[in-house]
């Protein structure tokens, strides 16, 4: 918890200052609609957390965002009768996918950057190939209803990212959480103490692919079928984990603070939209972001492998 302060306390000034550009937004109405909206991005985030502090990265989950949406249209196609198959399919496909990255990055010995580059690429491909481009089929009402409806006033988005929330935080206070932590911060220590490191990323991995299927899900029902979905959205959840403080290089940060700051980013942006600035510059702000917290990360970090000048002495 104390290591999702600070990104909290940005949160709340950020909460705030639209607070103060529209009256209306802490109304129960106007705030549920806002958590309705980030849902998504929480998500990603949170499955992108798994993968980060075990050392890895997943540049995937946006491509396969938007190959979820366009399989569910044309399978469903406005069959009511298909949608609870088709959902269940999109969480095999997610986990599928996710297990693939997984095993080629433990077992092939293939940086998980290059990895999930390629399946970006293939996903996007596969997509635009089975489209021309041009989405076909439409999704049914019952699926659209969990990016639309709700239990009463509050929209099924937001109870299923309270759910999401709680099994990633009791996941990480589990012995898995100890697991992954082990394995990012030292991967050869974590092997060598009998951890088995390979199935814990392989595990991350699928989890990023489980929050993908859900975040499409829940974007597919908000907005509609379309080619560019989850465009971009690969870069909003590192962006989302760097910003609450986890280190890219694995093994620190809190999965409560990757969820706060992807709440801080789309706050951020919601602001920004508030006061007439462009959406060009969303992906400016998240590089400045990544940028930003990568070299706040760096300064504050040991300097390893610097010897002191007695043991230079020593040495020489």
């Amino acid at each position: 918890m104390k290591r999702a302060l600070p990104i909290l306390a940005v949160l709340l000034v950020l909460l705030a200052a639209i607070a103060l550009a529209n009256p209306h937004f802490l109304e129960p109405a106007g705030f549920l609609a806002f958590l309705k909206r980030a849902a998504p991005l929480v998500i990603l985030a949170a499955g992108q957390y798994f993968v980060i502090v075990s050392g890895e990265f997943d540049l995937s989950v946006g491509s396969l965002v938007t190959a979820e949406v366009v399989i569910a249209a044309r399978l469903i196609d406005g069959n009511e009768p298909a949608t609870w198959p088709v959902i269940a399919l999109l969480i095999v496909i997610g986990l599928l996918v996710g297990l693939v990255n997984g095993v080629v990055t433990t077992k092939l010995r293939v940086p998980s950057f290059i990895v999930t580059l390629g399946m970006l690429l293939i996903l996007s491909g596969a997509v635009f190939l089975w489209t021309g481009g041009a989405p076909r089929g439409a999704l049914s009402e019952g699926f659209r209803a969990f990016g639309r409806g709700g239990l009463g006033p509050v929209p099924w988005s937001v109870l299923i990212l309270l759910a999401m929330g709680a099994a990633a935080i009791w996941l990480m206070r589990a012995d898995f959480g100890k697991t992954l932590m082990a394995t990012g911060d030292n991967e050869r220590a974590a092997a060598l103490s009998g951890v088995r490191v390979d199935r814990a990323k392989i595990f991350a991995f699928m989890l990023s692919g489980l929050a993908a299927a859900v975040a499409a899900i829940l974007l597919g029902g908000f907005a509609g079928v379309s080619a560019q979905v989850g465009q971009g959205l690969e870069f909003s959840a590192i962006t989302a984990v760097v910003l609450g403080g986890v280190a890219l290089g694995g093994g620190r940060g809190s999965v409560l603070a990757a969820m706060a700051g992807a709440f801080t980013l789309e706050a951020l942006f919601t602001l920004l939209n508030l006061y007439g600035i462009s959406g060009a510059l969303e992906f400016t702000v998240q590089g400045v972001i990544i940028i930003a917290a990568v070299a706040a990360g760096a300064i504050r970090l040991p300097r390893k492998f610097t010897p002191r000048r007695g043991d230079a002495h020593a040495a020489s």
